[in-house]
């Protein structure tokens, strides 16, 4: 947000609101934008956010079997969770296949081009997808078509991933890198965070039924089984 739009939502003058932005600034936990001069979270901000997130449940146990995943593939894993821009890498295992794309912590995925966005459109709560797609300048939703009787290489409707409960990219948004995502839900089948491994597409096999398919569906289903089994039980 530009110096104008925070001073008004905070009621302060753009004066008074510059003053804390300096303050806030030295502290590293807002940092301004060289070129558009807009203000944004600073690195302290982040860290603060991603310790927050190293504190769930449902993170804590994701991540060494991320990292098994990534070790029994060859091939990178993201772990991520909705962000207010859009899913979010919190976690990247490198895999044994070199990459020429520059995924890290705090890259936020296209709802639209990438297989993680379009797994959170299926499973994600409408009011918090909504904020993502207007984050994201998609204020309608929109319309994926389904590849369930294609030879080629459309993406599947929201329905069919979330009967599948998969989600796959064939050379997008990045030319010759795929990737596939499966979700990890909870015991009400709430959207808890996702798993993609990505790799070269000349040697991924992102085959509805192939090796790594079923390597991560078994995998999601062991990080709910995981996490229902740390779930105290009261009697009644």
């Amino acid at each position: 947000m530009g110096l104008s739009d925070l001073a008004a939502s905070a009621g302060l003058s753009t004066a008074q609101a510059h003053t804390y932005l300096v303050s806030l600034t030295k502290l590293g936990l807002v940092k301004r934008d060289a070129l558009t001069g807009y203000y944004e979270p600073g690195p302290l901000s982040l860290r603060l956010g991603l310790i927050y997130v190293e504190q769930q449940p449902a993170y804590r146990v994701a991540v060494p079997y991320a990292a098994q995943l990534a070790e029994r593939t060859g091939f990178s894993v993201a772990v991520c969770i909705a962000g207010a821009q859009g899913p979010t890498i919190v976690r990247y295992e490198r895999g044994g296949n070199p990459l020429h794309v520059n995924l890290h912590v705090g890259t936020v995925m296209s709802l639209e081009t990438t297989s993680t966005g379009r797994l959170f459109s299926a499973f994600l709560d409408e009011h918090a997808l909504s904020a993502m797609r207007e984050r994201q300048g998609l204020a309608q939703p929109h319309t994926i078509a389904d590849d369930s009787e294609s030879g080629g290489h459309k993406h599947a409707s929201v329905d069919a991933i979330r009967r599948r409960r998969l989600a796959r990219s064939v050379d997008m948004p990045s030319p010759g890198i795929s990737s596939m995502s499966v979700p990890v839900l909870d015991a009400d089948e709430n959207l808890l965070l996702a798993l993609t491994v990505i790799g070269p597409s000349g040697t991924m096999d992102i085959g509805w039924d192939g090796a790594i398919a079923r390597e991560m569906s078994e995998t999601a289903k062991r990080i709910t089984q995981a996490l229902l089994d740390r779930t105290p039980t009261h009697a009644v």
